[in-house]
């Protein structure tokens, strides 16, 4: 259990980032940002950069509404190949991702930000996992759309259904689930260490 004397605010929708917290035993309650604050790329933006500023911008949305607490904001995208792939709009485009996936190495960026109120402190970072999606055979692929897992998922696979089809090469698996709980834990210790 989590040493927690603060009231944590989760500035996001995503069921995946609420049952991960739950799980680690954090108490918290849920504020979802305006769906402006979610806005998409700026060219010439890395994907530490695109991850870093969404998250930023979730938490001043949501820090903007709380008088006393930590909001904590996250944002995820897949990237394969230079290309930057967030939550797909129709099966068409999540076909689209997952070909491009297919058998290729990417990489899951998640950019976390903690605000604190009402001091306005943050403190904001970044986390890579590697992946290697094996080759999809075409039904199923077509199986694995017809699901609809790939709803309102980063790259269109929902690491956390389980598919055979992709392995971790490096760094943290709550990250491809979409927060990463090992950095939020150092951040937090690092939040309350430096005030």
């Amino acid at each position: 259990m989590p040493d927690q004397s603060f009231r944590l605010i989760l500035a996001s929708q995503s069921p995946q980032r609420r049952t991960l917290l739950e799980q680690a035993g954090y108490s918290f309650e849920v504020i979802a940002p305006h769906p402006s604050a979610e806005c998409g790329i700026l060219s010439g933006e890395t994907p530490n950069e695109l991850v870093a500023r969404l998250a930023k911008q979730k938490a001043a949305d949501v820090a903007s509404h709380v008088d006393q607490g930590i909001v904590l904001a996250c944002d995820t995208i897949a990237e394969c190949g230079g290309q930057i792939l967030g939550k797909p709009r129709d099966i068409e485009h999540a076909r689209q991702m997952l070909t491009l996936l297919s058998g290729q190495v990417h990489h899951v960026y998640s950019g976390v930000c903690l605000w604190q109120r009402p001091a306005n402190r943050t403190l904001e970072r970044v986390d890579v996992t590697k992946l290697r999606m094996t080759k999809l055979a075409g039904d199923e692929l077509e199986r694995y759309l017809e699901s609809e897992a790939w709803v309102g998922k980063a790259g269109a696979f929902g690491y956390q259904e389980g598919p055979d089809w992709l392995q971790i090469i490096a760094g943290s698996e709550s990250n491809v689930i979409g927060l990463p709980m090992e950095l939020l834990a150092e951040m937090l210790v690092e939040f309350h260490t430096a005030r």
